[in-house]
């Protein structure tokens, strides 16, 4: 890899946010379902994710402040954007791919339950 930073890195989150929104919404999904699986991953509260979109943090700084990552996070594989999840070794992009697959899932229909990883 380059030693440039990827320019996802340095893009605010709330520029991203609201495309992962759209996406859920065009499958009929919800904003709310969206700020769950952001919750669930990362830990903010809802407040604090609200801060994060409202000061325009960068993703990478999102990220890296996440109050409580999730560790059933690492059990999320698979393929999106053509990479192979589990196989990203650079930890930052790691958690965005988690977070593009968790989306992904959401805009198939998934059951939030299982995009959660909720034990059946």
């Amino acid at each position: 890899m380059s030693p440039t930073k990827h320019r996802i890195y340095t893009t605010s989150f709330a520029s991203v946010y609201p495309h992962y929104v759209a996406k859920a919404e065009k499958k009929g999904r919800t904003k709310d379902e969206v700020d769950t699986i952001i919750r669930w991953l990362t830990g903010y509260t809802q407040a604090g994710l609200d801060a994060q979109l409202e000061a325009k943090t960068d993703v990478e700084t999102f990220l890296a402040e996440a109050p409580e990552p999730n560790p059933a996070r690492e059990t999320i594989t698979g393929v999106v954007c053509g990479v192979r999840v589990e196989e990203v070794e650079e930890p930052t992009m790691r958690e965005i791919r988690y977070l593009d697959k968790l989306i992904d899932e959401l805009a198939r229909g998934k059951a939030m339950e299982k995009i959660l990883r909720s034990a059946p």
